[in-house]
């Protein structure tokens, strides 16, 4: 019987099937092949003969991708979300996320929640520092702005939403799918940090045919590594001016006849975003020394 695993908890499974959620544990050849079982996985299971509700995982389809941390597979979509205010965005946290997903040549969507705390006017200057590279949507998980043109951008693909603790990924994920009765967690005074409210990796069905994972943590993500040679392909923005360069090797930083940093004195890449990936590309050099 064919199925998708939809949560993992403690070694079990829970496999969706056309007959429902089965319970089942994976194969022991799958870890002494050191194959780890991942929340999206497409597998086959057989039902156990005196208890049709548990099952066993007897195949994993090939995938068209995965992460061991968090342990998930066949993304089509990154959902990087960070709060407009409480706790005030971290942008190169976020464009961190951000270069792991273009790492993995998987799409990204930026997802600005909370949007209920702050102006209008504040929500286009976050628009400002993305909207070259991104598709960027506000939304409200107490208001509801939003909140159906989310569900229109992740229609029909499986989408892995993550981003720092306390910017209300658990709400949205209420808001898009009542159902899934998700815990909330509430921002530390002290720290003006949020705590991990999510325990497990699952995935829950939307409206439009499409999925959405839930994960623990953001900084767990596992993906290829960024380094000085590769970072200026993380940024989209700067894809347009491939080739323009004096310098077929330009890293955008003080080489003359530098078209990136050209766009960027005029406007047409984010002063934020520039600077963000100036700071990364000095964290790479100086992690290189040591």
């Amino acid at each position: 019987m064919k199925g998708l695993i939809v949560k993992g908890i403690g070694g079990f499974y829970y496999v969706r099937t056309e007959s429902g959620v089965i319970e089942a544990k994976g194969r022991g050849i799958f870890k002494k092949d050191g194959l780890i079982l991942c929340v999206g996985d497409e597998v086959d299971i057989s039902i156990l003969p005196e208890d049709d509700s548990k099952g066993v995982i007897e195949k994993v389809y090939p995938r068209k991708n995965s992460f061991k941390r968090p342990p998930i597979a066949n993304i089509d979509l990154f959902l990087t979300v960070f709060a407009a205010k409480a706790p005030k965005p971290n942008f190169p946290v976020i464009d961190k996320f951000l270069i792991n997903a273009r790492l993995c040549d998987i799409p990204a969507i930026v997802c600005v929640n909370k949007a209920d705390l702050v102006n209008e006017k504040e929500i286009e200057a976050i628009r400002d520092i993305y909207k070259e590279a991104y598709t960027v949507i506000a939304v409200s998980a107490v208001t509801g702005k939003g909140i159906d043109e989310l569900k229109t951008l992740l229609s029909g693909k499986k989408t892995a939403l993550a981003g720092p603790s306390g910017v209300g990924k658990s709400s949205i994920i209420n808001a898009i799918h009542p159902q899934a009765c998700m815990q909330t967690g509430e921002i530390s005074q002290k720290t003006a940090r949020g705590k991990h409210t999510t325990r497990h990796v699952e995935i829950f069905e939307i409206d439009g045919g499409g999925m959405i994972f839930d994960t623990p943590g953001f900084t767990s993500f596992d993906a290829p590594a960024a380094d000085e040679d590769n970072l200026r392909e993380c940024y989209p923005e700067m894809d347009k001016f491939h080739g323009k360069c004096r310098y077929d090797d330009c890293r955008h930083l003080s080489e003359p006849g530098c078209a990136v940093r050209e766009a960027v004195e005029e406007g047409r890449i984010s002063p934020v975003r520039y600077g963000n990936y100036k700071a990364y590309m000095d964290e790479l050099k100086n992690r290189k020394k040591y």
